[in-house]
C-alpha cells in the first residue's frame, strides 16, 4: 500500500475552496480534511502557500500518432501534458489511419498505453461513409465520443482527413454533412456519448475561398458565417435527435450567438473554446506568424471579448488546446501552404488560471479544464474532482509564481506555438497521476479512460 499525504494546501473542491490536507492511498483520494495524520511510510508534501487543484482533462489534442511521428508522438505529447498539470487528454481521431473502425481504435489505444505519461481517451472518426456497425463497434472499445469533421475530405488511399477539398479528386471521400449527423445521431444518442463537430459549413468556405497573401486573406477565407450556419443546423439535428452536442474549438461572436440562439430554443449543447482565442487576436500575427495559423482562425478583438464573456457567463463551459504540432519547416512555408494548428496542452492551465483572475475568480479555472471536460466524457464519477473515491490526478500550483511559454521549455516536439511569449502568473510545481508524481516523467503509466456507462 502507497500513501501520499498533501498537507496545508488550498484545494479547490467540488464545494469550492478549503484549507485542508488531502490523503492518497494507492493512487485514489481517500480523505480531504484539515489535521491528517500521515501514516508511517507516507510521501508527505507541504503544500503551505499553494493551490491543490484537479489535474486538467484536455478533451481536444492531436498526437499525430500514428502517422506523423516527426511532428509528435504519444510520448511528447504526454511529457509536455504531465509538465502542465494535465493529466487526462481525449485524442482526436485524425491521425493516419483516421479512427474510423473499432480495429483502429483498438490498434491506437495499444499504441498509446505504451508510452503516454498521463491517462487519454480516443474520440472516433464521422465520416460520410460510416456505418451503424462501425459507430457501434467503437463505442465497445472505449471511445469518448465522436467527432465530425464538417468540410474536411478524406483521402480512401491514406485513410486521412484532409483539410483540403477538392470534389474533383477520385480519391478524396466527400466530407459528412448535416445529412451524415441527421443519419446516424439518433444512434451516437442511444449510445450515450457525445457528437462533436468541426463548425465550419463547407458551403460557406468554397463560396469564400481564395488565394491567401495576408492574415486578411485567411479571416475572409473562414469567415465567423461558416461557424455560425454549422453550429446552427447541428443543433437543429440535435435537438430532434437527443444527441449531445459538442462544438469544439468556438472561434467566433457570431458561432456564439448562434449556439445561445439555439440553447434557448431548447437545444442541449456544450461548447469548447481555446486559449488562443481567449488571448490573442489577429494583431498578434505580426509576432506569432504562421505559427497562428489554425482552423477556425484567431480572429478579432471583438470575437475574443465575446468568448471571454461567454465563458463567464457560463454558456461556454470548457477551454481545451487544440494543441496540434507541425515541424517548424513546414511551419516555415507560406502562410498559403502552412499546415494550420499549433502546441498549446502545456500552457492549458496556467493560462485559464490568469483568465479566470482577470475575471475576478481564479476557482473558475478548475471547472473549464477538470470539472467540465469530465463531465462531457462520463468521467464525472471519477476524474476531474478532489474528493473521496476520485483518482489522485492533483495539480499543485504556486499562486505567486510566473510562467513564460518559451520554446526552451516545452516538451512537445513543436516547441513553437500561437501563445509563445506571453506571461501567465501562475506556475505549476507539482503534478499527480493516480498519487504518483509525473512532471518530468520518462516512463509510461496512462491508461486508457472509458465513459462510463457511455455504450449500451
Amino acid at each position: 500500500m502507497t500513501e501520499l499525504l498533501i498537507r496545508g494546501g488550498t484545494v479547490y473542491t467540488p464545494g469550492g475552496p478549503v484549507e485542508a490536507d488531502v490523503h492518497v492511498t494507492d493512487g485514489v483520494i481517500t480523505r480531504v480534511e484539515s489535521g491528517v495524520r500521515a501514516q508511517d511510510g507516507a510521501k508527505v508534501l507541504d503544500a503551505a502557500g499553494m493551490y491543490v487543484l484537479p489535474g486538467a482533462i484536455d478533451v481536444h489534442v492531436h498526437s499525430r500518432d500514428p502517422g506523423f511521428p516527426e511532428k509528435e508522438d504519444f510520448g511528447t505529447l504526454t511529457a509536455a501534458a504531465a509538465a502542465g498539470g494535465v493529466t487526462t487528454v481525449f485524442d482526436m481521431p485524425n491521425t493516419v489511419p483516421a479512427v474510423d473502425s473499432a480495429g483502429v481504435m483498438e490498434s491506437k489505444a495499444a499504441m498509446a498505453r505504451a508510452k503516454a505519461r498521463v491517462d487519454f481517451g480516443l474520440w472516433g472518426l464521422i465520416r460520410s461513409s460510416s456505418t451503424p456497425d462501425q459507430i457501434e463497434g467503437m463505442a465497445a472499445s472505449g471511445a469518448v465520443g465522436f467527432k465530425a469533421y464538417l468540410g474536411y475530405g478524406f483521402s480512401l488511399s491514406r485513410k486521412q482527413v484532409q483539410h483540403n477539398l477538392d470534389p474533383d479528386d477520385p480519391d478524396q471521400e466527400s466530407p459528412p454533412d448535416y445529412g451524415t449527423l441527421a443519419r446516424l445521431a439518433p444512434l451516437v444518442a442511444e449510445l450515450g456519448l457525445p457528437l462533436a463537430i468541426h463548425a465550419e459549413d463547407p458551403g460557406v468556405l468554397g463560396a469564400f475561398r481564395r488565394p491567401l497573401e495576408t492574415y486578411s486573406d485567411f479571416l475572409a477565407s473562414r469567415p465567423p458565417e461558416a461557424e455560425a450556419v454549422a453550429v446552427s443546423a447541428a443543433a437543429a439535428i440535435a435537438k430532434e435527435t437527443g444527441v449531445r452536442l459538442h462544438v469544439a474549438h468556438l472561434s467566433s461572436e457570431l458561432g456564439l450567438s448562434a449556439a445561445e440562439d439555439a440553447m434557448r430554443m431548447g437545444t442541449y449543447m456544450t461548447l469548447e473554446t481555446c486559449p488562443q482565442f481567449l488571448w490573442l487576436t489577429e494583431a498578434d500575427f505580426h509576432r506569432a506568424g504562421n505559427f497562428m495559423k489554425m482552423l477556425p482562425p484567431v480572429r478579432t478583438s471583438a470575437d475574443r471579448e465575446a468568448l471571454v464573456d461567454g465563458l463567464s457567463r457560463g454558456v461556454i463551459t470548457i477551454v481545451a488546446t487544440d494543441h496540434a504540432p507541425h515541424t517548424d519547416e513546414e511551419k516555415s512555408r507560406s502562410l498559403e501552404e502552412a499546415p494550420p494548428g499549433s502546441p498549446g496542452v502545456q500552457s492549458l492551465y496556467v493560462s485559464c488560471l490568469a483568465l479566470a483572475e482577470r475575471l475576478g475568480n481564479v476557482w473558475l479555472a478548475p471547472r473549464w479544464v477538470s470539472e467540465s471536460p469530465a463531465a462531457l466524457a462520463g468521467l464525472q464519477q471519477s476524474k476531474g474532482a478532489i474528493e473521496p473515491g476520485f483518482d489522485a490526478d492533483l495539480v499543485i500550483v504556486d499562486p505567486h509564481g510566473r510562467t513564460r511559454v518559451r520554446a526552451a521549455q516545452m516538451r512537445s516536439r513543436q516547441r513553437h506555438g500561437a501563445l509563445e511569449g506571453n506571461e501567465f502568473g501562475f506556475a505549476i510545481k507539482a503534478v499527480f497521476l493516480r498519487g504518483e508524481a509525473v512532471g518530468g516523467a520518462r516512463r509510461p503509466r496512462g491508461r486508457m479512460v472509458r465513459p462510463a456507462g457511455g455504450s449500451r
